[in-house]
């Protein structure tokens, strides 16, 4: 295998140059890696460091440096250890969120080229270590370069692996192109290159996963260097070497989060009922996407016992809350409440007037089947209320994964003709209830976990 790869071809432009270091022996625990790479860097017919280069280290040297080898006789307990969160699952496969934050197969933990018995974890802080490595190369070789990381992904849509970054110092880990214009002068809005990432796949070219060659070196990339070291080499190495971290997306960000039976679980979670929101405008086409997802829910003889009204105007939203308060009112003094009591009861009904998007499922029992005695026709219309619930549920959940709070409240079914007049209904729509629907002013407070094992009876 060549280990040394050269773009550039005289006279046609800009090039760089990209080598392996031979010579590093097997890294033990408490090993000097800049002492090794330095005199790997040095040995006879290299060209050595130069202020400007980029080298790239693969992260299972710095973890056996680094003493990062546990004794492990199940790799999945030691997977476990190192996981904050699963991503997906399927089968012995796990994708997790690891304690660097990093999202990848079995946390970075590698049963391979280590002792019978032991686990390899990735370092504990990549950033640090590769700061640590760029400063002491600094102070051996007087020479001023950048330091990446790197280890070993799948990615998701794409066959097959890449190294990529995990800790990075003196080079700039992404090149954000935002506000600048392409070769015909179009506006780029959303360019930010993951150029650690890049440098760190070149290097893989020349180390190879199996070639016993674990660091690499680019040169002529100045470009992707910060600015100069400070002379201290405590110090921050610039005010944009940020480090690989921010190659990391954040939650907020993350439109593929999680795989599809932990979203499941996940938006099932998030579903929570919210009573405040904020007067932030609610997408009507999130809305429709939820109201889709209720249409898969199982219902009775192959029947679509479902229908949303939507109210996205104000008007509409008073008006029928309006009507719905002097109903509600009115059967409060006729039962005899005082009117202190019936004006505290009415201000229950804020978690409506105060969101800003409304949606009434009604229930329509097309297809229902026709008894003639009581009880099958009461078991008929208890399976399409049933159907109904479930429905709502699925639209419920829905919201939740479109990052919206919702209120199911009950009280469209305590003045059905009402709403049904206001809202100008035919006569087989049962209201059932009300979705305040907005973003949550707050973030949910916590709740007690339930154990499934209390609501499970086996014969």
């Amino acid at each position: 295998m060549s280990t040394d790869i050269d773009t550039g071809i005289e006279g046609t432009g800009p090039g760089y140059r990209v080598w392996a270091l031979p010579g590093i022996p097997e890294v033990r625990p408490g090993d000097d890696l800049v002492k090794l790479i330095a005199a790997a860097a040095t040995a006879g017919g290299l060209p050595g460091l130069a202020d400007g280069d980029v080298l790239l280290v693969t992260s299972k040297i710095v973890s056996k440096a680094e003493g990062r080898i546990v004794e492990a006789t199940d790799r999945e307990e030691a997977i476990d250890r190192e996981t904050v969160r699963v991503v997906a699952r399927r089968g012995a496969l796990r994708i997790v969120q690891n304690r660097q934050g990093l999202i990848m197969a079995a946390a970075g933990v590698d049963a391979s080229n280590t002792p019978y018995g032991t686990v390899l974890l990735l370092p504990e802080d990549p950033d640090a270590s590769a700061r640590a490595l760029r400063a002491g190369l600094r102070t051996a070789l007087g020479v001023d370069v950048g330091v990446v990381i790197s280890d070993t992904f799948g990615r998701p849509w794409r066959a097959g692996l890449t190294d990529v970054a995990i800790g990075a110092a003196g080079v700039r880990v992404l090149d954000d192109l935002r506000g600048g214009t392409d070769a015909y002068g179009n506006p780029l809005s959303a360019t930010v290159v993951a150029t650690a990432d890049e440098l760190a796949a070149a290097g893989d070219l020349v180390k190879g996963k199996a070639a016993a060659l674990p660091v690499a070196v680019v040169r002529g990339l100045p470009h992707v260097m910060t600015r100069p070291a400070a002379t201290d080499p405590d110090s921050a190495d610039g005010t944009d070497d940020v480090g690989a971290r921010a190659l990391v997306r954040d939650g907020a960000d993350d439109m593929f989060r999680l795989g599809t039976s932990e979203a499941v679980r996940e938006a099932v979670t998030l579903r929570r009922t919210v009573r405040e929101f904020t007067d932030d405008p609610v997408d009507g086409g999130a809305v429709r996407r939820a109201v889709a997802a209720a249409l898969t829910a199982p219902a009775p003889h192959h029947t679509t016992p479902w229908r949303f009204v939507l109210l996205e105007s104000p008007e509409a939203r008073t008006r029928l809350l309006d009507a719905m308060r002097d109903a509600w009112a009115a059967d409060l003094r006729a039962d005899g409440f005082s009117e202190e009591s019936v004006a505290r009861r009415l201000r229950r009904g804020d978690v409506l007037r105060n969101a800003p998007y409304l949606a009434v499922p009604c229930l329509v029992a097309d297809g229902a089947h026709a008894y003639p005695d009581a009880r099958r026709a009461a078991a008929e219309r208890e399976m399409f209320v049933v159907a109904n619930g479930a429905g709502i549920q699925n639209f419920l959940v829905a919201l939740a994964g479109e990052r919206l709070g919702s209120a199911w409240v009950s009280s469209t079914m305590f003045c059905r003709n009402v709403v049904r007049e206001v809202l100008e209904l035919p006569g087989d729509w049962d209201p059932m209830g009300a979705v305040a629907i907005g973003r949550p002013a707050a973030p949910p407070r916590e709740r007690p976990v339930r154990d499934g094992a209390d609501f499970i009876e086996v014969r």
